[in-house]
């Protein structure tokens, strides 16, 4: 019977939220999931992966993939990307998955700072599986008489975004707007718009003298936040991450902290205003990057869901430039990251 409630569960949750997007709380660690304005910040070329598996202890869990690469042109001052995502929600079966093109302008406005612009384009699908429950199936034990099973298909889908961020070494803040065009995803033929999601986000590299003269390397802290708001949903991220390079931990915290501070539209989403605690951990190399964050959910839905358990993997690796000489003509002022880089900084 428990297993049976959980699964209606994640059934009925899975429809209920589709108008949402999937999130990672490694969300630094997803760069152009995040904002289209990362692409091509760092000088290497850059692939990166991300998994996600949301409610493990839950039939068919929440699943979520993410890869991209990346390059930055110094020829062109720009940034250019390709992201595919997947996302499969609950024993429904129902599954989201995008393809994407991005590109941003690299604009030094001054000796210190740096503009990006970006934009995204993509192309989406989304379908429900052959695993659903009707009621009268419950009632009967016979397949369903509802018409309209019948209608149920996948559906495509065009989606646009746009993104900004301002940066030097030391501090960044961004902005950006996805899905501006609100696409239609109803897989019933209707008409189910996709709100648009928009968030801003920021942080600094602080860098601290312990352990300097010992071990010769250099440890800091990056505090940074996420705001997101998407329909009636409204949620922060607040975190802190400790370096030693290679070694990086940090502890995050999602939800709303002043919930009088936020006016939402529906009683429904008020009821998610505390979301999770996560914890990461997170090793660099020279040219590879691992990552692993747990999220202990403190919302209303308890430690039973099993929490949320995250990978992270990105591998940089030098882009040669369609001449010789285009890197020595436009050196481009790294963005702040959550790793340091010999020579990258300097």
């Amino acid at each position: 019977m428990k297993k049976l409630l959980l699964t209606l569960f994640a059934i009925g949750f899975s429809l209920g939220l589709y108008a949402q997007d999937p999130q990672f709380s490694q969300f630094y660690n997803a760069p152009l999931y995040l904002n289209p304005g990362f692409t091509g910040i760092t000088p290497q070329q850059r692939v990166v992966l991300n998994h996600r598996l949301q409610w493990p202890t839950l039939p068919q869990a929440y699943s979520t993939y993410a890869v991209s690469y990346e390059m930055f042109v110094g020829e062109l001052k720009s940034g250019f990307g390709l992201m595919a995502t997947t996302d499969k929600q609950g024993s429904s079966g129902w599954r989201t998955s995008t393809a994407s093109l991005l590109y941003s302008y690299k604009l030094r406005v001054s000796k210190d700072w740096v503009v990006s612009p970006g934009l995204i384009f993509g192309y989406g699908q989304q379908s429900v599986g052959d695993k659903l429950t009707f009621g009268d199936e419950l009632d009967t034990g016979v397949p369903t008489s509802d018409p309209d099973v019948n209608r149920l298909g996948t559906t495509g889908f065009f989606d646009i975004g746009s993104g900004i961020i301002l940066y030097n070494r030391m501090v960044w803040l961004g902005f950006a707007a996805y899905h501006i065009n609100q696409p239609n995803r109803s897989v019933l033929g209707g008409e189910a718009r996709l709100p648009m999601k928009m968030n801003f986000h920021g942080g600094m590299r602080i860098p601290l003298k312990t352990g300097m003269k010992i071990t010769g390397k250099i440890d800091y802290l990056t505090p940074s936040f996420i705001y997101r708001s998407q329909g009636p949903f409204q949620q922060l991220d607040l975190g802190l991450q400790y370096h030693i390079d290679p070694v990086a931990i940090g502890f995050w915290y999602r939800g709303i902290p002043v919930p009088r501070a936020f006016q939402l539209e529906t009683d429904e989403a008020s009821d998610n205003l505390q979301d999770a605690l996560a914890f990461v951990l997170s090793l660099q190399f020279n040219t590879f990057q691992v990552g692993y964050s747990y999220d202990f959910t403190i919302s209303e839905l308890g430690a039973d869901t099993g929490g949320a358990h995250e990978i992270s993997i990105i591998y940089e690796f030098v882009a040669k430039p369609f001449r010789r000489g285009v890197k020595k003509k436009y050196q481009q002022l790294p963005c702040p990251t959550f790793n340091s880089k010999a020579g990258f900084w300097n």
